[in-house]
């Protein structure tokens, strides 16, 4: 056991998250901005888009062995770091982030106590609760709700975050700083900063930020949400959901072993995702290193030192303009792109998993990988080395009042340095691409939420916090 979660010394919670998201690009016709739905520059916002970050806690790598693990696998709940961060993807997903309803310590305390107990066993196919769906109390309503009862584990993983607002609550539109509820603005870890507004942004406040985070992930949507929904009503009296979202679909893979999932783009995503198997690598961009916690012993008011070996989670919820995807010819979607649409593989050559050759030119020397693609400015060597872990989701929400799809990619990725790493790739992606904006449309950062949706919203949580109970 190291250093102790700010918030309880018992629970052991801790959360991180991370993900990817295509970047259709090309000089004429259709452009990023206009594929992804981006609101402005003389489009209509087609929609909106969440995006968060949270701080998240430590997991142990499970490596996975096949495509789709067997219905009855189960992850470990403890462990070295959090479940579902390196864990293979499953094909479902249920986020969900809450408010919390008290300004008591010690209510939030036996919150997090009782989510973790429920944690630990419905990953590992048991009840919420001690008695299950129909026994107990005839009186009283059974304490598991039931509709996973007669179904197998899926694999579930239940990761748990805290946002921004958790430590120093939120501020005022007129720029009031928020109120310390809970005796946690000496524990807000220096990194768990609100994200800047992005090019393009049409985020929605009530899709953005909140106190707490949960990623229940299975591949049975069912026992996702089931999850979701036992915790929820453990909450009650406590916390209240801000916003859910709901992915099928994975759109990337961490582990060798899976092979890389396709986008609503139709095209491969995540094909040189961070993978569980490059320890050295998922050390140095997923996980919170020590030095986090000695820069910020020497900085006023914030503390890291929970958070080493922990994990931030950065998520946002981007519409995809799937109409006008639709009628865009094969040439330049993969132009946008940067990669063939059946192989996956870069434009300069090769295999899907062959490394872009960036250099490369054709007729006229005009580079075979475009200059705006997604392949070229999302490449480490186009952002300063920086790599995120993604762990993103399909989602299709119905349609809007104009008969169009409101569906999209719900991106996630966990990160050491949330601003160093989300901030520069999006900035890239966005504002120097005017070709996929046109497909694309982002929301705000649930988590200014790193969440704190109604920009951004960060959550923090790593190792097992410090006692609550101890106001030092």
């Amino acid at each position: 056991m190291t250093a102790q979660h700010p918030i309880e010394e018992h629970a052991n919670i801790t959360a991180q998250h991370a993900d990817d998201t295509p970047h259709p690009t090309a000089g004429r016709g259709v452009s990023r901005r206009s594929v992804l739905g981006f609101a402005g520059g003389g489009l209509a916002a087609i929609g909106v888009a969440a995006a968060g970050g949270f701080v998240a806690g430590r997991e142990r790598p499970v490596p996975g062995t096949s495509q789709h693990a067997d219905a009855a696998t189960t992850y470990p709940f403890t462990g070295e770091h959090q479940a579902g961060i390196v864990t293979p993807a499953q094909d479902r997903m249920y986020v969900a982030a809450f408010d919390l309803t008290t300004t008591s310590r010690d209510a939030l305390v036996a919150l997090l106590r009782t989510w973790t107990a429920m944690a630990a066993r419905l990953t590992q196919g048991h009840p919420a609760g001690t008695f299950g769906p129909a026994s107990g109390p005839y009186d009283a309503p059974p304490d598991d709700t039931g509709e996973a009862a007669d179904l197998p584990p899926a694999g579930l993983t239940i990761t748990f975050g805290f946002g921004r607002s958790l430590f120093v609550g939120t501020p005022a539109p007129d720029g009031t700083p928020g109120i310390d509820r809970f005796g946690l603005a000496h524990r807000l870890p220096g990194a768990l900063v609100e994200l800047p507004h992005f090019p393009k942004d049409a985020l929605e406040p009530a899709r953005s930020d909140g106190d707490l985070v949960v990623q229940a992930c299975a591949d049975d949507p069912q026992v996702a949400v089931h999850a979701i929904r036992n915790l929820s009503r453990a909450a009650f009296g406590t916390a209240t959901i801000r916003w859910t979202q709901l992915g099928y679909g994975r759109t990337s893979s961490t582990s060798t072993a899976q092979a890389t999932p396709r986008n609503l783009f139709g095209f491969k995503d995540g094909t040189a995702n961070l993978k569980a198997e490059e320890p050295a690598a998922v050390d140095e961009h997923v996980w919170v290193p020590a030095a986090d916690a000695t820069a910020d012993a020497s900085a006023r008011g914030t503390d890291s030192t929970w958070m080493t070996g922990g994990s931030y989670l950065v998520a946002r919820r981007i519409r995809m303009v799937i109409e006008t995807w639709d009628r865009t010819s094969l040439r330049e979607q993969e132009t946008l792109i940067g990669r063939t649409k059946g192989e996956g593989a870069p434009l300069s050559g090769g295999t899907e998993h062959t490394e872009a050759d960036l250099d490369a030119t054709g007729r006229g020397g005009i580079p075979l990988i475009a200059a705006r693609s997604h392949v070229r400015l999302a490449h480490p060597s186009s952002n300063g080395g920086v790599r995120m872990l993604r762990r993103g989701y399909n989602f299709t929400d119905g349609n809007d009042s104009l008969g169009r799809l409101d569906a999209g990619l719900f991106f996630i990725a966990f990160v050491a340095t949330p601003a160093r790493t989300t901030s520069r790739c999006r900035r890239r992606c966005h504002a120097t691409t005017p070709s996929w904006s046109t497909c694309c449309t982002p929301a705000r950062d649930s988590s200014r939420c790193h969440r704190a949706c109604p920009r951004s919203c960060w959550r923090p949580t790593g190792r097992p916090a410090p006692d609550p109970t101890r106001r030092s």
